[in-house]
């Protein structure tokens, strides 16, 4: 085994040459006793230690506080490619009429395709398919599906008949008496 002197760098102070298994002086960052085992390398620089104090395994660490790697300054470092602007937006798939004037939207109005409406939260957008009951509009935030013609004459909500304990509907499940 080859002594600390030995395997110590002269210039940065860090050990270098300590083979596997050997003792070094590392801080340890749990107990902050300074013996360790080496027990990684990356060619002649240690990168990992297990404490004899603690059993804990961590990076090596001088203890004389050699300096981290330094990273080049912005200046010396190569420029980076441009990249190409990112399309956010999709386009209408319906080409809108500018000389129509926009309508409010409401659920129970009928639209057209190649509409604009004005909608309260998604602001304004243009009609792509319209379908019975439900619109496809293309706003600026992305598609929506909609409503529309909600109110037709006849198709309002209607109170459900009241069930009839003593006559239940056929097909159900017969109740025993116990």
């Amino acid at each position: 085994m080859s002594s600390i002197e030995d395997i110590e760098d002269d210039e940065t102070g860090e050990l270098s040459g300590g083979e596997l298994g050997a003792d070094v002086e590392a801080r340890c960052s749990k107990c902050g006793d300074v013996w360790h085992v080496v027990v990684a390398k990356v060619g002649d620089q240690i990168v990992k230690v297990q404490c004899k104090q603690c059993g804990g395994y961590h990076r090596y660490k001088s203890p004389h506080g050699a300096p981290a790697e330094k990273k080049l300054p912005a200046a010396s470092r190569p420029p980076r490619e441009p990249r190409p602007p990112v399309k956010r937006f999709e386009r209408p798939a319906i080409a809108t009429d500018l000389s129509k004037p926009s309508r409010p939207y409401r659920a129970n109005e009928q639209f057209e395709i190649g509409e604009r409406i004005d909608h309260p939260s998604f602001g304004q957008g243009v009609v792509e398919i319209s379908e019975y009951g439900k619109i496809t509009v293309f706003f600026a935030s992305g598609r929506r599906v909609l409503v529309q013609a909600k109110a037709a004459a006849g198709t309002g909500l209607a109170r459900p008949k009241s069930l009839d304990h003593d006559h239940p509907p056929a097909g159900g499940k017969p109740v025993s008496e116990n």
